[in-house]
């Protein structure tokens, strides 16, 4: 219950931040699917903490454990385990919070919901959960390039004020890896990356805006009504930790322009029908019309600040916290492959959807 997603690709993650690790089962992957370890290990080493002095400075190095599913290179089409040791846990760090309720985190809720809570480093919500996610994202994102070659990149579009001019459509990964922030444009990414340091310093965090285009994506992928393709990415990406809001294509900007400025004009290019501009962001009635997916997903400032904060206890007696541990001053960096792998998943789900359905 809540920690499975897909209805084909099925994935399911597993594990606490401060536990003896994390990790995911993947069910539904097809048989003889090329797969090696470097492939999932380079996704990893893209979200792992550590990885710069704008991220967090726990020390994992996240080395994946394949447990099942995959032999001789290729996937056996039986569930694929896959498994990452937490070793650098210092639950010490959270013994204050053991029973206060820091401002803007899943304490609370989680008491509140099960009457008990693992306190060390946030559990079950801690982000450390989406070491499966991307896992799982990296056989997703293997499966849609040998499937259909589709290609999936995200990048850093937006840290607090600071935004980033990008065509989506032109922008390769390379560039994306270039810096440490993982924004494209060079000029902008130094900005940011000035900015995150001087938000740390004073400790504090800020939040901002990732930006994804997936290509070659083909027609019809989504399903009427209730799986339409822009919502079952809206959940996706919304349930990623820190994850506040989400637009695909034009998303609010439209609702200031009238419907003669928005609409898609379709043309024939190349033999194709295509559209000529793409303010719907690549889907139209819930279901892929081939152009680029365009769409963006809002991250809130890191909840957990180095500036002592008024709470309460479990018993409503007010607590002053001076918050300890690790944490990153910016969430954007590493969510950038989060972000990929949760694409990744629902395009993998709705590929194989779409294969049963039209043969």
């Amino acid at each position: 219950m809540g920690s499975t997603t897909g209805q084909i690709f099925r994935v399911t993650t597993w594990g606490e931040s401060h536990g003896g690790g994390v990790g995911v089962v993947v069910d539904g992957c097809p048989a003889r699917l090329p797969l090696s370890l470097k492939e999932i290990q380079a996704d990893l080493d893209r979200r792992r903490p550590g990885q710069s002095r704008i991220t967090t400075q726990r020390d994992e190095t996240d080395e994946a454990h394949i447990l099942s599913g995959v032999f001789e290179g290729k996937t056996l089409g039986t569930p694929i385990s896959i498994f990452v040791w937490n070793k650098d846990t210092k639950p010490e760090d959270y013994r204050d919070i053991k029973n206060a309720f820091r401002p803007s985190h899943a304490d609370y809720t989680y008491q509140a919901k099960y009457g008990i809570r693992n306190w060390m480093g946030g559990g079950r919500a801690s982000a450390r959960e989406t070491v499966g996610r991307v896992a799982a994202g990296a056989i997703a994102r293997k499966l849609l390039k040998v499937r259909a070659k589709i290609e999936i990149i995200a990048y850093v579009k937006r840290v607090q004020t600071i935004e980033a001019s990008v065509n989506p459509s032109k922008v390769k990964r390379a560039d994306v890896e270039r810096n440490i922030v993982r924004c494209p444009d060079k000029a902008t990414a130094e900005k940011m990356i000035r900015l995150i340091e001087k938000i740390r310093k004073g400790g504090d965090s800020a939040g901002g805006i990732v930006e994804l285009v997936a290509r070659n994506v083909p027609v019809g992928l989504g399903e009427p009504v209730f799986d339409k393709l822009e919502a079952d990415l809206a959940k996706a990406l919304m349930s990623l930790p820190a994850s506040k809001g989400f637009e695909i294509g034009s998303g609010l900007a439209g609702t200031y322009m009238l419907g003669s400025e928005h609409n898609d004009p379709f043309v024939k290019r190349q033999g194709r029908i295509r559209t000529r501009s793409n303010r719907s962001g690549g889907v139209q009635g819930g279901i892929s019309n081939g152009e680029d997916i365009i769409l963006r997903v809002a991250f809130k400032p890191t909840a957990t600040i180095m500036k002592p904060q008024q709470t309460v206890d479990a018993k409503g007696r007010k607590v002053t916290l001076a918050a300890r541990g690790r944490h990153d001053p910016c969430v954007l960096p590493r969510a950038v492959p989060m972000v990929e792998a949760m694409v990744a998943l629902v395009l993998a789900d709705h590929l194989l959807r779409q294969t049963t359905q039209k043969g």
